[in-house]
Parts: C-alpha cells; structure tokens; sequence
C-alpha cells in the first residue's frame, strides 16, 4: 500500500530512478516546490530562504491576538491581502458577548486597514481559501495548522500568529530551503475508499519516523490523474499531521477545471515537475491496495484498515487501550470492551464536517450510501457541516442535503467546532468516528481531571455513512456499497453569498475606523528582556512520546478567551498538569517583584537558598543580573495546531524556556522564540533535574549573543549545584535578537 524509500531518486520521464548525470543539487531546483520558494525568496540565498508570501489567513481564535501585536508594533495597514474568517468561535455558548466581540474586532480591523471579513457560519478558513484565495505558483500563509492548498497548486503553510506579525509589518519567514520528499501516486481508488483513507495510510507510514518532518511533500505520478480536485483536496489538508512543513502538487486539466467552476480560470498555473528532478526521498503509494482506513484514538498515526479492526477485534482493542494509557496518564480508567456486541464493534456518533470532511464529493458519497437508510432512534447520531455556504447551497440544489436529513442525520452550517471540542462533544465514554483532522486526547471535549472521556477516531465520510447506515456499527464503505451507489455530481458554485456578506475592502485602507475592543479583548503584558542570567525554576515534567498543543493550552470552550492574554494563561495545562498555572504564578512574582527592586529572597522563602548555593561558584550572582522564571520538560513538546497561545500562555505567567529532546513541529518552536522563550534541547536520557527544582544557567545572554554552541546549566541540589548541558539548535541572527529583547513586540518596537 505504501513503500518508504531509503534515500533520495530522480524523476525521469515520468518514473523515479536512483541513478542520474543531473546532480542531486541541480536536480533539486528542478521540483515544483523549489520553483515555489525561490521565487518568493528575496535573500537573494538560495539556502537561507526569506519567504514574503503573496497572502494571509486567519480565524476568529486567532486573529484578534495576531492583529494587537502588530498593532502594538506599528501596524498601520494591510500590506497584502489579509482574511478573517469566522469559523471556530462562531457558537456564543459561553463568555456572554465575547465571542461576537472578537468578531466585531475583526471586522472593524478590516476595515482600518484594508482586508476582508468573512461572518460566522459562512466558509471554514481552509475552503474559503480554496475557493476564494488559492492561486497556481503562489504561496499563502496561515495561523492555522491545516493551512495546506498544494492540491491546486499553492504552497499554504500554518504558523503560529507571530509569523503573520512579520508580514503585516513587511518582514520575512525565514527558514533554510527544506528537502523535498516526492509523493509517488500510481492506481486509483476502489469505489468506497476516500482521500481520509489515502491520508490516514500515509501518516501512519510516516509520522512515527519523522520521514517529512519540516519537509516539503510534492505529489507526483500517473495516479494523480486518477484523483479529483476534492480527493485531492482531502488528502492534502491532511498531510500537517505528518509534519511536513508544506505540501505542492502537479496540477493538470481537473485543477484548471476546478478554478474555471470557482470563477477564476485566470488562477490557473500548470505545475510539474521539470525533467530529472531530485527527492531526497520517495513515498510510492498505490492506489489500488488502499483499503477504508480508521484512525484509533488517541492520534492520526494510530491507522488501521477497518476491516483489520473487525478481523482482530481483541488483539486491536487491547493495543489501542495499551497505547491509550499512555496518553492519558492513567489519569482514568479507560476500555473500548464495552464497544463490542456480539462479536461486532459499534459507535456511538458519527460526524463529517470541517476543512478535511465537509467537501462537496464527501458529503455527496455519503448521502448516497445513506440513501433510504436510518441512523436509527438510539445513542447513534449524525452530524454534517458542509465547509462553506456554497457547498450547503449546492447540496440543497441536487437533493443531496433532503437524501441526508431523511435518514435523521442533522446538517449544520460551517464551523471547525467538532475538530477541536467545541461542537459535538460526544458523551462520557463515548466513541465518535469522525472526518476531520484531528483526534488528540484533551482535544474533542474530554476532561481527565473531571473523569471525563471520550474517544475519537479519524474515518473516511463514506465509511462514516456505511457505518451510520448499520446503527453505528464499524463498516467499511467498500463492504457497504454495490455497484452504481456513489452517483457523480456536477459541482457548480455561486459565489452570491459571498458577494452579499463578506466584506472586501478591496485593500482600501479606512484609517478613521474605529476598533471595536470588548472587555474581554486585552493587551499584551509587558515583557522583559532576556537577562544576564536565568534562575528557572521547572513547573511541569512530562514524559509521554509526544505532547500535543492542545495538552499545552486547551481547546474547546476555552476559545472564547483566546483575545485575553492573562485570563486564557489561566488553562494553561490545565488537562494534562492542574498544578503548572499555580507554580507558575509563584515563579513570576518573584521576578515582577526583582524587576520592581524588590529582594527576591523576601517575596519568596525558597529562594534564599537557592541563591546561597548558586553564589558557592558564582559570587557575582546578584538580584540586578539574575532573572526569575519558570520552564517545563516535556519529551517531544509541539505536535498539532499552529496555536501560538500555546508558547504565550507559558511567557505570560513567567516562562522562559521549554526544555525538550526534541520539538515536534518547527511551528511550535517558532512560537517560543517568537515570545521570546528559549527553545532549549538536552539529549534523550536521564534528566539532571526533576520537577520543582531550581535550574541556573549563567550567562545566557552571552550565550545567545555569541551563538555558543553548548550552554553549561546547574541543577541547584541542597547547597550545591549539579552540571549539565543544554543546546538551543539552529538560531537565525533574527531570532536571537527576538530572544534578547524578551519578545517579537520588544524586537518592532527596537
């Protein structure tokens, strides 16, 4: 199904080979991906990248937090196209007025300064750029994970807030030029198989191994002919969870189709891949052998054939639970036994929606496999979200969206909520099989604190209706359909409702606009500069495999405090350690107490001696030259949204550092630095430390100022101190200044 090659290969009419005269360096500038980036990289280095995208995106959790700190670094107007979209804070559940505060703010930002504000319910982020942004050989920039267009031909990718900053103030992305890895499609896919089971087939061959991690994913091969625009869509949005920087593929006639369907024929840009360009590697996937995939709780990799799972139901479930513990920290009981009935394995929810379920070809199939069907009148439910308002229109047109409601599923309108918990929470134990993106524990409404989980499992929307169509019990859709089920439907979309509710300011700035500010919509605190020295105290130790963003700052109903810097730091690990906000806040007391002249030894008592053992080797140590604050070690920190929430929630309450093996997504680390947090790396081991000990490291500022390589730190252990080294990776001279001034806001503002 699919083949991992063991190093690079050429693409030579139109078949990969090992061997080649083109060298591997000219042979590299031959892939689509590096026409891309060199063509909007101005460092005029073709290895060190600086990166001005062509334009950006956001939502409402993120944009209010991106916009005040380019405000509060000098922004005056939208230099490129700016979209605010309105899709995951879009249900006033919770928070009183905040949430249409947030979006009230950005409308009037658009306004001010000349960018375009698309209203709650009307297109998920993702599909209002596919349908409205998207453009051959361009490249767009996201603060949102899932930001990935390669299937028509543009280069998307999702960071972190703070790297939008840098565009709207007229800076760059900096980043050395990625290996380009080739997607190798041959085949086509057996009715009943969809681009989920495609993706979900590739993450599990490659996310464990780090095979495209910050790497380029180019799809290439005669299969990609075989593929919609929508399937290819479907896989694409998909390959962030195999952490990849950024994806591209060849495009031909069905993607010039898909732009002159959308309005923009003139969008369109031919992309292949010149003769005898050269992959640092190969992943060969074969279309035919791909079978209906199902991700198991608790991660995208966790991919099994769904006929495997019912096949070895015993030997899967008890895996599935063996892994879960881990994740889960024991934290509480947790079995799938209760799942299976008579030897079969049942569900209790089902839900197709989002930038990866709710296309136009997946909630059709779905129909038409539920067609004169019932989901039934017990626990089982179904929920659609068509990704856009055209999409809904159209599915009403052809009679897709009456075949869906017949059966008692429900249709909703676009929102992102039941991707990250804050719509279609399912019960208490409960098993929702889902076509969207993620399935994190922490992440789809489950509070282990509370005694509360649930289990999520990634699935294709076709399995999703076959099951839906049995009561909820696993099916695959190629075990469910006959011949001539899944009718093709024409695609015609009417951009009215666009013209009628989105605003465009067409770039037109409107300086005299005032901002709308809610009470809850606050500034940025203010933030120190890097000290001469950093006594960190570890509030947090966390060993699993992999640390998710969502177990760093939580999703669901903590959304609506996304534009309150102080009052969301309040969740901060909250699911995964109650007691990191707590420590935290000791820790930055001690240093707003220092930065006020007051002796840290008189706000808190621990610090006394700890001081006493740090000035045994260094007598110098002193409250003027000494910063207080806090870090955590977590194994491999990072893995998920682009969130930067997830680093600034750390710095607001004292952090700064995170201690790790290493960083699961360079987006993650990126966040770090950018609130000016030290992304330090120690090797896989034993720790020096534990949590709550104090750690000294002397002369960090001229460790950064003088790119050591090495960092010498102490564990402070009694009235001695401990030894032990730290590194800090790859730094641009940029980034270090952003560490040395304390955050990106300090940097702009000089």
């Amino acid at each position: 199904m699919i083949r991992l090659s063991d190093g690079g290969a050429y693409l030579q009419n139109g078949r990969l080979v090992s061997e080649s005269n083109i060298s591997k360096e000219e042979g590299a500038k031959k892939t689509i991906a590096y026409s891309i980036l060199q063509a909007h990289n101005v460092s005029g280095d073709q290895k060190n990248l600086q990166i001005k995208f062509d334009k950006l995106t956001s939502h409402d959790i993120t944009f209010v937090g991106i916009i005040q700190t380019a405000r509060a670094s000098g922004l005056e107007k939208f230099p490129i196209p700016y979209v605010l979209t309105n899709c995951h804070n879009s249900l006033c559940a919770v928070g009183g007025t905040i949430n249409e505060d947030d979006h009230m703010f950005g409308l009037t930002c658009a306004k001010k300064y000349g960018g375009v504000y698309v209203p709650p319910h009307q297109a998920v982020i993702h599909q209002f750029a596919r349908e409205m942004l998207s453009g051959g050989g361009k490249m767009i920039l996201g603060s949102d994970s899932h930001t990935r267009y390669g299937a028509l031909g543009t280069m998307a990718m999702g960071e972190g807030g703070p790297e939008l900053v840098k565009q709207l103030l007229n800076r760059t992305y900096d980043i050395k030029m990625p290996e380009v890895v080739a997607v190798y499609l041959t085949g086509a896919p057996k009715p009943g198989v969809g681009p989920q089971d495609v993706a979900l087939a590739i993450i599990g061959a490659v996310f464990s191994n780090g095979y495209v991690k910050n790497k380029v994913m180019e799809f290439v091969g005669p299969g990609v002919a075989n593929l919609s625009a929508d399937f290819r869509i479907g896989i694409d949005v998909m390959t962030t969870e195999t952490t990849c920087l950024s994806s591209i593929w060849q495009t031909d006639e069905t993607i010039r189709e898909y732009y002159e369907i959308h309005g923009r024929a003139g969008d369109y840009k031919c992309l292949t891949p010149e003769e005898g360009a050269y992959y640092d590697g190969v992943i060969e996937v074969d279309l035919d052998t791909v079978e209906p995939m199902i991700a198991m709780p608790f991660h995208p990799s966790n991919a099994y054939p769904i006929d495997e799972v019912n096949a070895n139901l015993k030997d899967i479930l008890a895996d599935v639970e063996k892994k879960a513990m881990v994740s889960l920290d024991g934290q509480v009981p947790y079995s799938l036994q209760d799942k299976v009935r008579d030897g079969k394995f049942y569900v209790e929810q089902g839900i197709i929606a989002g930038c990866a379920g709710g296309g136009f070809e997946n909630i059709c199939a779905a129909a038409d496999i539920l067609q004169g069907a019932s989901i039934g009148n017990n626990a089982f439910t179904l929920s659609v979200y068509p990704a856009s308002t055209p999409i809904y229109m159209e599915l009403i047109k052809n009679g897709c969206a009456a075949k869906l409601l017949e059966t008692g599923a429900i249709l909703k309108t676009a929102f992102c909520g039941p991707c990250f918990g804050a719509g279609d929470t399912p019960a208490n134990n409960a098993f929702s099989i889902r076509h969207s993106t993620r399935n994190f524990p922490n992440r789809e409404g489950s509070k282990l604190q509370n005694g509360q989980i649930a289990s999520v499992a990634l699935m294709d929307a076709r399995s999703i209706a076959a099951t839906a169509a049995n009561g909820g019990r696993l099916t695959s859709a190629v075990r469910q359909i006959e011949a001539g089920t899944l009718q093709k439907y024409k695609y015609h979309f009417d951009a009215t409702i666009y013209e009628n509710r989105v605003f465009d300011s067409h770039g037109i700035a409107e300086p005299e606009t005032e901002i709308h500010f809610g009470p809850n919509i606050k500034d940025w605190p203010k933030m120190e500069a890097l000290p001469q020295n950093l006594v960190l105290k570890v509030v947090s130790e966390i060993h699993d495999p992999v640390t998710t963003t969502d177990e760093l700052i939580p999703s669901g109903e903590t959304s609506s405090y996304r534009s309150n810097p102080l009052g969301l730091a309040e969740f901060t690990l909250s699911r995964k350690d109650p007691a990191y906000v707590g420590l935290a806040k000791e820790v930055r007391a001690i240093e707003e107490a220092r930065v006020k002249g007051e002796h840290p030894c008189e706000v808190s008592g621990e610090v006394k001696p700890v001081m006493t053992a740090i000035k045994t080797k260094f007598p110098d140590a002193s409250r003027e030259n000494c910063g207080f604050g806090s870090t955590i070690f977590a194994v491999k920190p990072g893995d998920g949204s682009a969130r930067e929430q997830a680093a600034s929630c750390q710095k607001v309450l004292g952090g700064w550092a995170n201690i790790a093996n290493e960083y699961a997504t360079k987006r993650y680390r990126s966040n770090l630095i950018n609130w000016g947090m030290l992304p330090f790396l120690i090797e896989p081991g034993a720790l020096p430390f534990s949590n709550k000990q104090y750690l000294f490291i002397p002369d960090i500022r001229e460790a950064v100022e003088t790119k050591r390589e090495k960092i010498t730190a102490y564990a402070v252990d009694g009235d001695s101190l401990r030894e032990f080294t730290l590194t800090l990776g790859d730094l641009t001279d940029t980034e270090r200044e952003i560490i040395l001034k304390g955050c990106l806001i300090n940097y702009y503002r000089g």
